[in-house]
């Protein structure tokens, strides 16, 4: 995917986007609350929202004394960019091949591989 900016995101920098995908604007106190985990750490979700406004992945306003985070980028470009990665370095770039990875390792329903088969059969039309 030439000129596709590559996100890699680790687990917390994820849930945290997640929070803000769906919550919109919201403070270090509140993601910190919808992250829902008594392990972690307010300073924790303060210090990953810097760094992720650092990458660019998030980026704040000012409210009164408060940081306000909001998302930089769109969990449709998030994903795009993780899905490009993964099948580009497990699969060396086979979309069959990660597919019929994931056939053979999860379980699929038939409604599922009815609806796999009906999502090729309309990018056949497509093309």
């Amino acid at each position: 995917m030439a000129g596709t900016r590559s996100y890699r995101l680790g687990d917390l920098q994820l849930r945290i986007m997640k929070v803000l995908w769906k919550s919109g604007p919201a403070s270090v106190a509140e993601v910190h609350a919808d992250l829902g985990t008594g392990r972690l750490a307010y300073t924790t979700v303060a210090t990953m929202l810097r760094k992720m406004e650092a990458r660019g992945l998030v980026r704040h306003r000012e409210q009164g004394r408060r940081f306000i985070y909001l998302p930089a980028v769109s969990e449709e470009e998030v994903n795009r960019s993780t899905t490009a990665d993964l099948v580009e370095r497990l699969f060396e770039g086979s979309l069959a091949d990660a597919v019929s990875h994931l056939l053979d390792t999860h379980e699929v329903s038939t409604e599922e591989l009815e609806r796999l088969e009906r999502m090729i059969q309309e990018r056949k039309r497509r093309q």
